[in-house]
């Protein structure tokens, strides 16, 4: 199937093809902004048949050792993913970021351009030139996926990546957090830390329904692992522990420089890790 690419109404450009869904707003001058538009289109274009082409060893859990990939994606996968291969981590943890981080690196910093920011499927790269702004919403439930609260980034803040992850998405996840939204230094890190962090908010209660996970998607690179398909009303203090375990895991990693900050959503409960999301309305 070929790429689909398209102005949308607002004037932001779609790329479309399989399962990437690329929304792309730019900001600048009206030759920066179709500059832009030309170089992401073009990046675009074979961004997947080259990621098809690594799948089998993209689905593979790290090692020892790096993975031998050839391709830029593959490698921003790789890279993003291989600070947290001490637990059970595939490439694929990174991939949504990942792309949205290639597509961003062909037009940031373009003569012209003040912003941009490339959006697949909720995993965010951000490019902001000197003194621009953006304001970004974020979902607090992915079962609802309608924004909740906004962040505003600032250029200069360190913020380059945000990502969401949790059991209603459309990954997997072997926790039960209705959303975990990580902001970090690139999309593909913050995609990785997001799936990391979602993870680890969990706790055990009757009301959790899992599954393996090769039996809901025989493709999955999870395997046999066991991932979250019900979360049913959950007593407080069992949400509670999910979030004191998501939240020690985000502390970790924002102490060691992996992300910015992270919201982490279980219920009606919301806990905030890391001054970046100062602005959460």
């Amino acid at each position: 199937m070929a790429a689909a690419l398209a102005l949308l109404p607002d004037g932001r450009l779609h790329l479309q093809e399989g399962p990437i869904d690329l929304v792309i707003g730019l900001e600048g001058t009206r030759a920066g902004i179709a500059e832009a538009a030309r170089r992401a289109s073009a990046r675009f274009d074979g961004l997947l048949a080259g990621l098809v082409a690594e799948l089998p060893l993209l689905r593979q859990p790290l090692g020892v050792d790096r993975p031998a990939l050839r391709g830029a994606v593959a490698r921003r996968m790789a890279d993003a993913v291989w600070p947290f291969r001490a637990g059970f981590i595939t490439p694929m943890a990174a991939v949504a970021g990942a792309v949205a981080e290639e597509v961003l690196a062909a037009v940031a910093g373009l003569r012209g351009l003040t912003a941009a920011h490339v959006n697949n499927g909720g995993d965010i790269a951000v490019y902001l030139a000197p003194g621009a702004t953006l304001r970004v919403g974020v979902v607090q439930r992915l079962a609802v996926a309608m924004p909740e609260a906004l962040i505003r980034l600032r250029a200069g803040d360190g913020v380059q990546g945000i990502a969401t992850s949790g059991w209603p998405g459309r990954s997997f996840s072997c926790g039960i957090a209705d959303a975990v939204t990580v902001l970090a230094a690139g999309a593909a890190r913050a995609d990785a830390a997001a799936t990391v962090i979602a993870n680890a908010v969990d706790a055990a209660h009757p009301s959790i329904r899992r599954m393996p996970a090769q039996l809901l998607d025989p493709d999955s690179d999870l395997g046999d692992r066991e991932v979250t398909v019900a979360v049913g009303p959950l007593p407080a203090a069992v949400a509670a522990e999910a979030l004191d375990a998501g939240e020690a895991r985000a502390e970790a990693l924002l102490a060691a420089g992996l992300i910015q900050g992270a919201a982490l959503v279980v219920g009606d409960a919301v806990r905030l890790v890391g001054g970046s999301l100062g602005d959460w309305r």
